[in-house]
Parts: structure tokens; C-alpha cells; sequence
């Protein structure tokens, strides 16, 4: 099932994706469930926003992919790397990434993002996943002058506009399976590789979290993102596309 949260006339509203329609929900499913208003509303009618807010936090994984990690020249990290996003930094499909001012490089980062369903607390990997409400495409927007400047990575991750999501939430996605992130910029592919070259699974990255800090319905996490990294600059349109969940594009401006 793939859910879109969207805008329509004035009101902002949940739906299930039906083809080229959005059957509307009476609420977030997420907390109200799947009660139908019996509304349809054609989907070249409304404007897709990000498919959650996060109530709490958007919590990332660095270095992820062995690729990445290599092109960085960073070492492969022997756990999960933990950084959250603010709720603040988060934009839907189409929106615009407003480049901060003072940094002079900010690059994409394509990534499979999962949102948390129910609330995680010392979850063992075995049942990791039961918690995941469904998943999403991410873009981990980074100042890489910022990372490298400032020592931690706060500000260099968690500018305004540093985290696309969309274009929905896919219920039913293998996170297992053989699924391929894409990421092209202006058109051209920069980086391609499977979600299987992930060096800590979902549950894994979820049982370490979670040991740490509860992770909250509504919550994001980001899972890393393979080798291929590189600038955006003003005026450059930036897609993410992963096999069966669609595709996140935006548009870079200045601040």
C-alpha cells in the first residue's frame, strides 16, 4: 500500500495511491488507521508534501555503504554511526533545497529512509522490523565544508531543507530484497548501487538505536547511501530513485 500526505484545496490530507487517484483517508493512518472518507481525488490535482513530519527526530546512519566510506577515506565503521536531522530540516517532493549561505559545497546523498510505525525500545534485530510503518526515499543533504570545519556534524546535516522525503510511503517494501538506489543529477547518473551493500541492516540499525534512545511513531531513519557523492549547486535538479518506491526530485536554490 502506498500512502502520500498532500495538499488540497487548502486542507493538507493523507491518501492511499490508487493509479492515477488518491483515495483519502480520514485521518494519519499512522495513529487513525485506514478509514476511508470514500473521496477520490485525481492525483494531478494536488501537491505531494513530505509523506511525514517527524514528531521527534530523523535519525541517519554515516558511512553505510563500504564504497563510501572508501571514497570519503574514512574506515569502515565497526557500528552503526548515528547522527540525527531536525524535524525543521525536512522538505517534501518538488520542494525547493535552499543552499545555506556561508557554505560553499553541499552535496546529495541518496538514501533509503524508513519511518517508524510504533514506539522501540531495546528492540532485538529479530523483531526490528515490525516496528517500521513503511519506507520512503531520502536525500541526507550534506555542507561537506560545514562536516569537515566544525567537528561534529549538527550544522552541516541538519540546515533547513537538508532532508527530502517522498514522494510516499510504501508499506509493503522488501527492505531485504534487491532494491537499487539511483541518483542522477541533472539528469545523469552519479550514484547506483543495491540496498543489499548496506555494511548494518535496518534491524540492526534499529536494535542499536533503540538500546540508546526510544525511536517514535512518525520517526525517520536514514540508512546510509552508496559511493558517488558530489556538489549541487543553484539551479541543479537532484533525483533519487529507488526501485519500487518512486522517485524524489528537487531543485537546488540559494537561501
Amino acid at each position: 500500500m502506498r500512502i502520500a500526505r498532500f495538499s488540497h484545496n487548502e486542507s493538507i490530507r493523507f491518501g492511499i495511491v490508487d493509479e492515477g487517484e488518491l483515495v483519502v483517508l480520514s485521518g494519519d493512518p499512522m495513529f487513525a488507521g485506514f478509514d476511508t472518507t470514500g473521496e477520490r481525488v485525481p492525483l494531478a490535482d494536488v501537491a505531494l508534501l513530505a509523506p511525514v513530519i517527524p514528531r521527534s527526530k530523523v535519525v541517519c546512519v554515516g558511512r553505510n555503504y563500504r564504497d563510501h566510506a572508501a571514497e570519503m577515506g574514512n574506515d569502515v565503521p565497526t557500528a552503526p554511526m548515528l547522527f540525527f536531522k531536525p524535524n525543521t530540516s525536512v522538505i517534501g517532493p518538488g520542494d525547493a533545497v535552499a543552499l545555506p549561505r556561508h557554505s560553499e559545497f553541499v552535496s546529495y546523498e541518496g538514501e533509503l529512509a524508513a519511518i517508524i510505525g510504533r514506539i522501540a525500545k531495546n528492540v532485538p534485530a529479530s523483531r526490528a522490523l515490525d516496528h517500521v510503518f513503511g519506507y520512503t526515499i531520502a536525500n541526507d543533504l550534506t555542507a561537506r565544508d560545514w562536516q569537515k570545519s566544525d567537528g561534529q556534524w549538527a550544522r552541516a546535516k541538519g540546515f533547513d531543507t537538508s532532508c527530502p522525503l517522498g514522494p510516499a510511503i510504501e508499506t509493503e517494501f522488501d527492505v531485504n530484497g534487491s532494491a537499487v538506489i539511483t541518483t542522477r543529477l541533472n539528469g545523469e547518473v552519479r550514484q547506483q548501487g543495491p540496498i543489499s551493500d548496506m555494511i548494518f541492516s535496518l534491524a540492526e540499525i534499529i536494535e542499536f538505536a533503540s538500546a540508546a534512545f526510544t525511536l517514535l511513531p512518525g520517526d525517520v531513519i536514514l540508512t546510509g547511501t552508496p559511493a558517488g557523492v558530489g556538489q549541487i549547486t543553484a539551479g541543479d535538479i537532484v533525483e533519487v530513485e529507488i526501485t519500487g518506491l518512486g522517485l524524489l526530485r528537487n531543485t537546488a536554490r540559494p537561501a
